[in-house]
């Protein structure tokens, strides 16, 4: 509910903040590039392409095929980004031009053809020239998580490329996105700490991450890892995956209240897990693989399997202005075809890289490879929460016994600033989008509600709504 006028920067604290996290990172120079992808994974995309071999053709050829990914693509930058209200409401625009500037980046380690480099590049640096401010309603802190974690990755593609100005884009990072993903985890936007779903943490802890691991800031990767392991939100890993059964699932809890934002909230984890792997820290198999039995369950059940739901119960609103609570008892219905590029990097890390059985994980990935992008899972910004390209990018050998019980070594070194070579020409393709449904996964509102049995009337909501509105104006009004 709180989406309609989010409380400003500083809010009174719902909960208790956490206190500074111990070390709890790999220690020792960060790798680079070393998000969502290494130099390794890089170099094996590129050559399995040049060679012809599949399913990275394929994957390959849902990337060229998308609109973002060609080197004639113009940024068009903007100083304040809203998202949620304000004027313009010009979020779009940021998200294509990310895409854009991922896609380009990417198409360059695999084909070698700097042109799409110079366009990434291009992209990025118009924006760190401009952008000053996120603002708008509390979607402005989906913003600063979705976007940051992106922007960030994009950025650790081209990193060192010639012209690219990464001292200033790292800037933009700091000042624009990363505060807010740090406001929104420490406060959450003055409500009680249950008020937001999980995928409103997951989206700021792989922000503060991803921008950690941008800016060389142990700091920062070490907030995100701690948070991830204990932190109060339901984005940590025992609040997102609150029950686990004798069967070896866990249930997702967002599965009560609808399958896009459990995969959305599946693909978020996945990304910080790889994330933090690449700079050597195991989120994978943190607390016994916790997250593989909840996207396990989450697989099976978007499946049209049948999964154990135990009622949850969360509270609702801000201190001093509503409160309420409501309650899932069973799994929400599901399509079985809707579709999200989230399932290739899962998949392969527990049954490539670690050897692990995951029927299900298996099924759901061969189920929709190969993984397209931004922009084919249609136009609204749902379609847009994940960088996507699992099968290309994540496709992997299985490893040999001793790989895969070794623990995840950072490879320390390397720009980013060059293709880890690729193919000399990039292959045609009449890919086609696959299917799924729009819509904006990662919001939250009015449409909500018919899906809970509030403990508040409807009184009591419209009372709330206007409390917030006033408060927020007020705050606005005194630069609060």
């Amino acid at each position: 509910m709180l989406k309609i006028a989010g409380a400003a920067a500083g809010a009174t604290v719902a909960g208790t903040a956490l206190a500074a996290a111990p070390a709890t990172a790999a220690e020792g120079a960060f790798a680079h590039p070393g998000m969502l992808h290494t130099r390794a994974d890089l170099h094996r995309m590129a050559t399995q392409v040049k060679a012809g071999a599949e399913p990275y053709t394929a994957g390959f050829a849902r990337l060229t095929a998308n609109r973002h990914a060609q080197s004639t693509w113009t940024a068009n930058p903007q100083a304040t980004v809203y998202r949620g209200s304000g004027t313009p409401e010009n979020y779009v625009t940021l998200y294509n031009d990310i895409h854009a500037a991922y896609q380009n980046a990417l198409r360059w380690h695999v084909t070698g053809d700097t042109a799409h480099a110079d366009t990434a590049r291009d992209i990025l640096n118009a924006w760190s020239a401009r952008l000053t401010r996120l603002d708008g309603s509390a979607d402005r802190f989906l913003a600063s998580g979705l976007y940051g974690y992106q922007f960030a990755n994009a950025a650790e593609l081209v990193r060192g490329h010639d012209g690219f100005e990464l001292a200033r884009f790292q800037k933009m990072m700091l000042d624009v996105f990363h505060p807010l993903s740090e406001d929104f985890l420490a406060h959450h936007n003055g409500s009680y700490i249950t008020n937001y779903w999980a995928n409103w943490d997951l989206t700021n802890i792989a922000s503060v991450l991803a921008i950690g691991i941008l800016c060389d800031d142990r700091a920062k990767v070490d907030r995100a890892v701690e948070y991830f392991k204990h932190g109060a939100g339901m984005g940590s890993v025992k609040n997102a995956i609150p029950v686990v059964y004798a069967d070896g699932l866990a249930e997702w809890a967002e599965a009560g209240r609808d399958q896009g934002h459990a995969l959305l909230g599946v693909g978020l984890m996945g990304t910080i897990c790889e994330m933090a792997w690449n700079q050597g820290v195991d989120l994978y198999g943190y607390d016994d693989s916790r997250f593989l039995k909840g996207a396990q369950y989450v697989a099976k059940w978007s499946l049209g399997g049948d999964v154990p739901y135990t009622s949850y119960t969360r509270k609702k609103g801000a201190p001093g202005i509503w409160s309420g609570s409501e309650t899932a008892s069973a799994a929400a219905a599901v399509d079985p075809a809707m579709a999200r590029p989230i399932w290739a990097m899962i998949a392969n890390h527990y049954t490539k890289r670690r050897g692990l059985d995951a029927p299900h994980l298996t099924k759901i990935a061969a189920r929709f490879a190969p993984e397209g992008g931004g922009g084919d899972y249609g136009p609204n910004s749902g379609g847009y929460d994940q960088l996507g390209f699992g099968t290309l990018a994540f496709t992997r050998p299985r490893a040999t016994a001793a790989e895969a019980t070794a623990s995840p070594t950072p490879t320390a070194g390397g720009s980013g600033a060059s293709p880890s070579g690729g193919a000399s020409a990039t292959p045609s393709s009449s890919a086609s989008p696959l299917g799924g449904k729009g819509g904006d996964l990662a919001a939250t509102g009015s449409s909500d509600l018919p899906a809970w049995t509030a403990a508040t009337g409807v009184a009591a909501l419209a009372g709330g709504f206007l409390l917030l509105r006033r408060r927020d104006r007020a705050r606005r009004d005194t630069g609060e």
